[in-house]
């Protein structure tokens, strides 16, 4: 089984840009069931020139997480079947003291526009990474943060 244990944060400061490891990528994720307490999330992203089809299990810190690569033209299809219009962002990759964070900047819906997020993936729920000074609250455990939510309700 997959599992993906990531800790999210809002982000406060610039900072992050000098550190910015090449150019971000333009995604856009819709998602194709609606999110319930305790219930899985399936979620279409277009990632670049990539196609990704996804199933997240419920959780913050721990879940589960299946990922398949599908064909761009198939995905664009699923993008166009989703519950609500489809999130927009750029995720930037960001170096930091032996970890890789990625920081989402959401263009739309328009009332995301500028919501900034990092993430950060992690070997297990006991590493504690060294966090960049760019970084405000910790939202990983909140469920208003999680890109479904985003989608649906905003925070």
């Amino acid at each position: 089984m997959g599992i993906e244990i990531e800790r999210k944060f809002l982000v406060t400061g610039q900072g992050w840009r000098a550190a910015v490891a090449g150019p971000g990528v333009p995604m856009r994720q819709g998602y194709l069931s609606a999110p319930g307490k305790g219930a899985p999330v399936v979620r279409v992203r277009i990632a670049g020139p990539r196609g990704f089809l996804t199933i997240k299990g419920p959780g913050g810190l721990v879940r589960a997480e299946f990922e398949y690569e599908v064909p761009v033209a198939e995905a664009e299809s699923m993008l166009a079947l989703c519950l609500t219009p489809p999130l927009a962002k750029t995720r930037h990759e960001v170096p930091h003291a032996g970890h890789l964070w990625t920081v989402d900047v959401f263009e739309a819906p328009a009332r995301l526009a500028g919501l900034v997020l990092a993430e950060v993936e992690l070997p297990d729920e006991t590493t504690e990474p060294p966090l960049p000074d760019w970084l405000g609250a910790e939202v990983t455990e909140d469920p208003r943060y999680a890109n479904a939510a985003l989608a649906i309700a905003g925070p």
